[in-house]
């Protein structure tokens, strides 16, 4: 349950003037893939409200997480970052673009956030992760609970589910990475996933339904599917929006519990991702500026502007106290274990790190191979798994 007084409270002190530092005459240049229109445009109006001036592209300029940060790197007049996931941030941190360094700096709530920090140059704001869920009613299971080891076993399955359409975008490729969590190998040569991984990603793909939607979870709405994959952020939201609505026949309905549907019991957990924030050394810029930028990033993290941010936009903060302010108790789909920050065996890496290690090879393999086709009656031919040459197959494919 939502608690309504702190949220009034808390957005009352983010409109309001605060001082966290003197923006002084200098407007803060951000990059982030966390830019619709509606969340642009109601950072720019607190961020006013609070004495800073912010200039954000939405995602008509640019959409995604590799978008966000490839023009950050290309225009090299960017302030700060905040979006991206661990995978995108390990690369900044470790100084994997040309263009771009994060500075130091640790903002006074830094304590709170968990685990979802990279010591001294970014700190976690949201949380998110990939969700598997199912019709409960005569369009899902009839009452039958659905229980799993791995997320992959989806593919041995009898049901009917929604698959995604392309190999690229942040929410498909954290459905791959829930997908190959359990299939790590070190040695593979396929990208460090075993070779049965890739076997079973191509039967999800071949036995699921594209239904031609962006998200899975307008299919499971209709009910033209009985299991789908959505995330987190806006789920609740969604549904309560839909469950109201003429327009869908077969609508879910309940939240935070489901009346007629239910999150896949899945022993691995799901592979979660936090959207941290980071100040960028940007050439030309003075002391005062710099200081600027921090106070904004301050404010941008603090409790209080979390607690605004994440009740407009249905999403949980990283934030405990901003956590603990809007809600009584965790809701049941953050209460899902965390298989991102778990170590893979036989490395010192976490599966988050290990994604970031690996990605581009998914990335690649998956193109390379026909994966996510569009139409399952012109789906391309099974791969001859033994016979491939992997050492290809994990490089971009020549233009």
């Amino acid at each position: 349950m939502k608690k309504f007084l702190a949220i009034l409270v808390a957005t009352l002190m983010v409109f309001s003037v605060i001082s966290f530092a003197s923006a002084a005459d200098y407007t803060i240049r951000i990059y982030s893939n966390s830019n619709s229109t509606e969340r642009v445009n109601w950072l720019i109006d607190a961020a006013k409200a609070a004495g800073f001036t912010i200039s954000l592209d939405d995602n008509s300029v640019y959409s995604g997480d590799d978008k966000a940060v490839g023009a950050a790197n290309e225009n090299k007049d960017g302030d700060l970052i905040f979006g991206l996931n661990e995978v995108r941030w390990s690369q900044l941190v470790n100084g994997q673009y040309e263009n771009l360094t994060v500075m130091d700096w640790t903002p006074s709530w830094a304590d709170k956030v968990g685990d979802y920090k990279f010591d001294g140059k970014a700190y976690g704001l949201v949380i998110q992760n990939i969700l598997m869920l199912y019709r409960t009613d005569e369009f899902g299971t009839n009452g039958e609970k659905l229980h799993f080891a791995h997320w992959a076993d989806l593919a041995d399955s009898s049901f009917k589910w929604y698959r995604q359409g392309k190999v690229g975008g942040t929410t498909n490729a954290n459905i791959n990475n829930a997908m190959l969590y359990s299939f790590t190998d070190p040695e593979s040569p396929a990208g460090g996933i075993a070779i049965d991984g890739w076997k079973t990603l191509w039967k999800y793909c071949a036995k699921g339904e594209n239904t031609g939607d962006k998200y899975g979870l307008e299919p499971l709405i209709r009910g033209d599917v009985q299991v789908s994959t959505f995330y987190s952020s806006s789920l609740y939201g969604e549904i309560t929006a839909t469950s109201g609505n003429s327009a869908y026949e077969h609508p879910l309905f309940g939240v935070p519990v489901g009346e007629n549907w239910d999150l896949v019991d899945i022993d691995d957990g799901t592979y979660y991702i936090a959207e941290y924030i980071g100040v960028l050394d940007r050439a030309g810029r003075s002391e005062e500026e710099t200081a600027t930028v921090k106070a904004f990033a301050e404010w941008f993290g603090s409790a209080e502007t979390q607690i605004a941010w994440s009740e407009a936009f249905d999403s949980y903060p990283c934030n405990a106290d901003a956590a603990s302010a809007l809600f009584n108790e965790v809701p049941p789909i953050y209460a899902v274990k965390n298989c991102s920050l778990t170590t893979v065996p036989g490395t010192n890496m976490t599966y988050a790190e290990y994604v970031g290690a690996h990605s581009t090879e998914w990335t690649n393999i998956m193109t390379n191979l026909g994966f996510y086709w569009a139409d399952n009656a012109n789906a391309p031919a099974e791969p001859d798994w033994d016979n491939l040459d992997w050492a290809t197959l994990t490089q971009a494919k020549a233009e």
